[in-house]
C-alpha cells in the first residue's frame, strides 16, 4: 500500500476537497486509514498541462529524464494551449516531438531516402523535411529552431481542419483534429485520409493512461 506523500499537491493539482486531515506518514502499527474525497471540484479524467509536463519529462521512451531540457518541454506547452487543442489530445505536440526526436532539436534522420542515402532528409525535433524551409511552399523555418518547427506544425494541423471537415464529414472535435493531425503530417494519397490515425497518437493515448491511473492510484492509496 502505498502512502500518500504527494497529497497535498494532489488536492491542488486535482481538484478534491477532504473532509478530515490527510495522513501523511506511516503507521506501523495499524493500517492507514485514506480520507477519500467528498467534493469532486473537477473531473477525475481532465487530463491537465501540468500532468502533461511531467509525464513528458518523465515518461518518454526515447529520452533520458536527466537529459531534457524543460524550458524545451515548457515552450512546447505555450506553443500548444495557442492552438485551442481539444481537452482529449492535450499533450500531442510532445508526444509528437518524444516519438520523432525525445526532444533534440538538432536531430537528424530519414537518410535512406536522400539520394546518396546519406543526407538527412528529417531535421529537428519534429523531423521535418525540407520542404518547411522552403517559404513559397512552406512555412520559411529552420527546422532546427524548434520553437519555429512547433509553431508551424502546429499551424499546418489547424489548416487541415477546414478541409477534413469537408471530406471527412466528422462531428466531434476530437475525430476532426485526428484527421487533420494525419492529414498534416503524411503524403497526400488520393482517397484521403480519414480513417487513419497518426502513430505519435499511441504515445499519447498511453500517456493519458498512465496520468488516469495514477492519479486514481493516488487517491485511493492502493
Amino acid at each position: 500500500m502505498k502512502y500518500i506523500v504527494l497529497l497535498t499537491l494532489l488536492a491542488g493539482h486535482v481538484g478534491y476537497s477532504y473532509d478530515s486531515p490527510i495522513l501523511d506518514g506511516p503507521q506501523e502499527t495499524k493500517q492507514m486509514d485514506y480520507v477519500k474525497p467528498i467534493i469532486e471540484l473537477t473531473e477525475t479524467n481532465v487530463i491537465t498541462y501540468e500532468d502533461i509536463r511531467f509525464t513528458a519529462i518523465f515518461h518518454c521512451k526515447r529520452a533520458f529524464y536527466q537529459d531534457i531540457k524543460q524550458e524545451i518541454i515548457d515552450d512546447l506547452i505555450k506553443i500548444e494551449k495557442k492552438f485551442n487543442v481539444p481537452v482529449e489530445l492535450r499533450g500531442l505536440l510532445l508526444a509528437a516531438a518524444c516519438h520523432e526526436s525525445g526532444y533534440n532539436p538538432n536531430a537528424a534522420g530519414d537518410r535512406k531516402f536522400s539520394k546518396n542515402k546519406k543526407k538527412p532528409m528529417a531535421i529537428g525535433i519534429l523531423q521535418q523535411w525540407p520542404w518547411w524551409e522552403n517559404k513559397k511552399f512552406g512555412y520559411g523555418i529552420n527546422r532546427t529552431d524548434y520553437k519555429q518547427a512547433a509553431e508551424a506544425w502546429m499551424l499546418h494541423i489547424v489548416k487541415q481542419i477546414p478541409k477534413v471537415k469537408s471530406s471527412c464529414g466528422y462531428k466531434t472535435q476530437k475525430r476532426i483534429w485526428i484527421a487533420a493531425w494525419v492529414k498534416a503530417i503524411r503524403a497526400p494519397k488520393a482517397e484521403g485520409r480519414c480513417r487513419e490515425v497518426p502513430t505519435h497518437l499511441k504515445v499519447l493515448k498511453r500517456w493519458h493512461k498512465r496520468i488516469i491511473a495514477d492519479r486514481e492510484s493516488d487517491v485511493s492509496g492502493c
